[in-house]
């Protein structure tokens, strides 16, 4: 099978925004108690966190983490994790169905992110509470001194303030399971009023007002219109979420609800820009994507397992164990992320640690990477600088989701700064390999420096305590530059990461 696509240094979609790397953490299951703070662990540090967690995220060079939820924060009070850590009260997560010790609050996990060289996305509930709390939580976060809640914040030993710029106006409103659910224009005009407080406060801050909670919400995309025509000059971004799936055990109609999230997206973007010409506004607002992962092994088992359960303590939850094919899954989708990135401006992980998460963390023992570990690690770390536009020639398929989805997956990033083009590149045909030309026009000099792959797997395969590195990115020996063009053989179900020198020929490692 043979492949051609065209790049050339001028043809741009946009500058990647960092932040379409992000992450997401929340009081759910274990990703915070027995995920990032564990005391009494052996890798625990003098304040409960566990070192070996914060290393494979360090690892990650993530830019952002939104928390604390979730479905989690419209029913949380973010008076209960501050002060000393011994009176604070024990509550009840409505959520998912379990008790909340709030041991870690706000002021914790900001320790956490800072060691972390992670920036907070925080989220204010405006499910089973609103403005006044919302305005609460931004002056105790943000303000210097000389008020009620920033001198609280300072005699609980957090002298300056945060300067968090970027807070979610809620989650998932459009949601009937959401504590405090509420119809599309109920909710926009309360975002509306809520923004305007909290730029009060805080001047320059970057509000995210929640879209729909996925693409099959019967309310979506009018919930989309409804919401930003009540609330579009005063926010910045509209979050969407989706999860996946592979229940029908059809990978290749798996691969394609990639092109399905694309249609998502775009279908939101003309939302946008249909509000923004009947406003006649003349301020942009982009996508926050801040919820996607796969998720499905274990979700039919959960749902039944929470309603069960007589409201424990940090329980396992949600803890799926991902396998090649979830890998090769999120690599594409990463893809579609960096060719919408004029869009697409911030993008999570959902989540971080052991809830349906790339990294997993055993109850007092060992701490691994999972499949998805790598693809998300490999854009993270490359996918910055402008985003490139690749013209693919070659055989697609037709599948439920989507026609006419093409077997190569491709997307290419230009880092001016560092003269560096990475080629980011999915076979998703499940026999036959790919003979890939690539040509790169308006480039001088290209030497390879850095070919790293996955591929050999079955699909079913997964890394475990017992396996830590079954699966991970290796060095490749399949491609080689001549002429200006990227020329290779990519194997069936292989993902690939290259990357090309500018101007040096004969390249380099690193």
């Amino acid at each position: 099978m043979e492949v051609r696509a065209a790049v050339h240094r001028d043809f741009r979609i946009a500058t990647i925004d960092d932040r379409l790397y992000s992450a997401f953490i929340e009081h759910m299951g274990r990703a915070i108690y027995s995920g990032i703070y564990e005391p009494g662990h052996p890798e625990a540090d003098a304040s409960g966190f566990r070192k070996d967690v914060q290393a494979l995220v360090r690892d990650l060079d993530i830019p952002a983490i939104r928390y604390p939820g979730g479905n989690f924060v419209s029913a949380y009070r973010w008076e209960d994790g501050i002060g000393p850590v011994e009176e604070r009260p024990v509550r009840l997560d409505l959520a998912w169905r379990s008790k909340e010790t709030n041991r870690v609050g706000i002021n914790e996990f900001a320790q956490w992110a800072r060691e972390a060289g992670i920036e907070m996305m925080l989220a204010v509930n405006l499910g089973s509470r609103g403005l006044e709390d919302a305005r609460n939580f931004v002056e105790y976060v943000n303000h210097p001194s000389g008020t009620y809640w920033s001198d609280l914040r300072r005699a609980h030993g957090v002298e300056e303030p945060y300067g968090v710029r970027m807070w979610c106006l809620g989650n998932e409103m459009d949601g009937p399971w959401q504590i405090g659910h509420k119809e599309a224009r109920v909710y926009g005009r309360l975002a509306d009023e809520t923004a305007k407080a909290l730029r009060a406060i805080t001047p320059g801050a970057e509000l995210v007002v929640c879209g729909s909670s996925n693409d099959e919400m019967p309310t979506y995309p009018d919930w989309e219109h409804q919401v930003l025509e009540e609330c579009y000059e005063n926010v910045d971004y509209i979050s969407l979420h989706k999860y996946f799936g592979n229940n029908s055990r059809d990978t290749l109609n798996f691969f394609a609800k990639i092109e399905e999230t694309g249609r998502y997206i775009q279908s939101v973007a003309g939302v946008i820009d249909y509000v923004k010409a009947k406003k006649r506004a003349k301020k942009d607002v982009f996508i926050c994507f801040d919820e996607w992962n796969v998720w499905y092994h274990k979700r039919a088992e959960d749902k039944e397992r929470i309603k069960r359960w007589n409201w424990p303590e940090a329980p396992e939850l949600l803890e799926e164990t991902y396998n090649f094919e979830d890998a090769l899954f999120v690599a594409g989708l990463l893809n579609e992320f960096i060719r919408r990135s004029d869009r697409v401006k911030i993008a999570c992980i959902a989540q971080l640690v052991n809830v349906i998460a790339p990294i997993r963390a055993e109850r007092g023992g060992a701490a691994w990477r999972q499949t998805i570990y790598w693809p998300y690690q490999m854009a993270s770390l490359y996918g910055r600088g402008e985003a490139l536009r690749v013209a693919v020639d070659g055989p697609t398929y037709d599948c439920r989701v989507a026609d006419d989805v093409p077997y190569l997956d491709i997307a290419a990033t230009y880092d001016r700064a560092a003269e560096v083009v990475t080629v980011f590149a999915v076979n998703r045909h499940l026999h036959e390999p790919i003979d890939v030309n690539v040509s790169l026009t308006g480039f001088d000099g290209l030497g390879l420096r850095m070919h790293k792959t996955m591929q050999g797997h079955d699909l079913l395969e997964t890394n475990g305590p017992e396996a830590p590195d079954r699966i991970s990115m290796v060095p490749g020996a399949s491609v080689a530059v001549e002429d200006g063009h990227l020329r290779g053989k990519l194997p069936a179900l292989s993902y690939h990461v290259v990357r090309l020198d500018v101007g040096r020929p004969g390249g380099r490692n690193g």
